[in-house]
């Protein structure tokens, strides 16, 4: 794990999905929580993340138009691949 100093935004935004579901050691969370509370950027893309979960959790399957579930589905099979 990087130090406090030398945290990149990149490695911040890569580890969103882990501090959401509680799967971060308790290193990284300290690290990733202090980064968020002085870089505003990373700040804003979280609570902008945590709204996009809330909101998408309230959709159901068949609200979604077709050519929209296949673009998401495409970028998960891609993020899984990667």
């Amino acid at each position: 794990m990087t130090s406090y100093e030398d945290f990149p935004c990149e490695q911040a935004v890569t580890m969103v999905t882990d501090y959401f579901e509680g799967a971060l050691s308790v290193e990284e969370r300290a690290v990733l929580e202090r980064h968020l509370s002085w870089c505003d950027w990373c700040a804003t893309y979280v609570e902008q993340m945590r709204e996009t979960v809330r909101l998408s959790g309230t959709l159901r399957e068949e609200e979604v138009p077709a050519p929209v579930m296949d673009v998401l589905l495409e970028a998960l099979h891609q993020m899984r691949e990667s």
